[in-house]
């Protein structure tokens, strides 16, 4: 595939249309990412991204889960080109890129792909060029990468400024968040990485277990680090509670803050958002 099918923007295309700006500045780009799936990743990045384009951020949703995208499912988008197109040469970037609900642009990524699900060259090369070719023209890029820890989530995650593991107080999550987390650590070299709980019963209960993580983490993964690194330290940006809200807005396929922008989860995502804005 030629650069041109990935660089070449699309007359009128809301994203790329623009003349490339003539500063360095580029986006914050936040791999979102669990060790698990089923703990609601992907229902945190189109719902935190929608919080931060209110308050005024451009906000690209890259769906990074390659072989089992479900972004699409959540936002209720059907899009006839993907990110398959521009990685075969079918479509440009500037096709690929659609306006979401809430306010921010999404990448989408095709279902069932089998190709994508393990880190070739080309999908290096080629979710590479994408990133480095969207990232100056976004102040965040929200990756919502697949659950586990598998080569391509790996690769993914190291494309990214900053990490956000989603976790939930259940001990097959939890688990699966600590494995997660110990990879990145010792791979990756990240001496940062926020964490949300989602679905947690009572108030404190995220805090309870981000203890629970760190306690884990400084007596198991910091013994296999380099004398000389930092402490890894897990921050907390915030829990979420148990909300049948949730399960309604996904039902209907709807963003929870626009469906029900006052009810408990809507409000600690906005919570999530302004933690983020002022980091």
């Amino acid at each position: 595939m030629s650069g041109d099918s990935i660089t070449t923007p699309v007359p009128g295309d809301s994203a790329l249309a623009t003349a490339a700006p003539t500063t360095k500045r580029r986006a914050r780009i936040m791999a979102v990412t669990s060790g698990k799936g089923g703990v609601g990743k992907t229902f945190i990045s189109a719902n935190l991204a929608a919080a931060l384009a209110r308050r005024g951020e451009r906000v690209l949703v890259l769906d990074a889960d390659l072989g089992l995208a479900n972004l699409d499912v959540v936002l209720n988008l059907h899009p006839k080109i993907t990110l398959h197109d521009v990685f075969t040469g079918k479509a440009t970037l500037g096709e690929a890129i659609l306006p979401a609900p809430g306010g921010f642009e999404v990448l989408l990524a095709g279902s069932g792909l089998v190709e994508y699900s393990r880190l070739t060259a080309e999908v290096r090369d080629q979710l590479l060029k994408i990133i480095e070719t969207v990232a100056p023209r976004y102040d965040r890029i929200l990756l919502d990468t697949g659950a586990g820890i598998s080569d391509v989530v790996l690769y993914a995650v190291s494309l990214a400024d900053e990490v956000l593991v989603v976790t939930t107080p259940e001990p097959t999550s939890m688990t699966d968040a600590y494995a997660t987390i110990k990879l990145l650590a010792t791979q990756q070299q990240r001496t940062a990485i926020r964490l949300v709980v989602n679905h947690v019963g009572r108030p404190g209960e995220g805090r309870a277990i981000r203890g629970q993580l760190q306690l884990v983490v400084d007596r198991f993964v910091a013994p296999m680090l380099a004398p000389d690194a930092p402490a890894l330290k897990l921050d907390l940006l915030g829990e979420i509670p148990l909300d049948p809200s949730v399960r309604e807005a996904v039902q209907r396929r709807r963003l929870l803050m626009e469906l029900l922008p006052g009810c408990a989860a809507a409000l600690a995502v906005n919570a999530l958002a302004d933690r983020l804005m002022t980091a």
